[in-house]
């Protein structure tokens, strides 16, 4: 009995072994948020999704005390980028001026803010065998 109890213990200490999900976590801190209206809209990217719509996944989170954190899961190895905004009308989607120019907060991986729209290249990441955290300014 006490030989059954140890197979049936090893048999399930196994399965859970194999039943983990593989692939990185990224964590995404964004402390600068401006006020707690709304949400902070996040979203990963490859060379081909950025800038043109939404990412390869995506995350939202309401804002306390000007600090959001977002974890994209089981992310699998490979070269990424990261937007997020702060839409903080809840109408999912950037604002802007008549000249263009953004009325709503906004940041990426890499904290590029140069004038002129974001590049893949200023905000690009590997992914590889690690969990990543990364802090991103609005």
């Amino acid at each position: 009995m006490k030989n059954l109890f140890f197979v049936f213990a090893f048999a399930c200490l196994t399965s859970l072994g194999f039943a983990q999900e593989k692939g990185i976590d990224i964590t995404i801190t964004i402390d600068n948020v401006v006020n707690d209206e709304g949400k902070v809209l996040i979203s990963l990217h490859t060379a081909d999704t950025f800038m043109k719509g939404p990412g390869i996944a995506n995350l939202e989170s309401i804002i306390k005390g000007g600090k959001v954190e977002l974890t994209f899961k089981n992310v699998e190895p490979g070269t990424y980028a990261i937007m997020a905004m702060h839409d903080a009308n809840n109408n999912k989607q950037m604002d802007f001026q008549s000249n263009g120019m953004p009325i709503e907060s906004y940041g990426m991986s890499g904290n590029d803010m140069s004038f002129g729209p974001p590049s893949f290249d200023s905000a690009k990441f590997e992914v590889n065998g690690e969990d990543l955290e990364m802090n991103i300014r609005f």
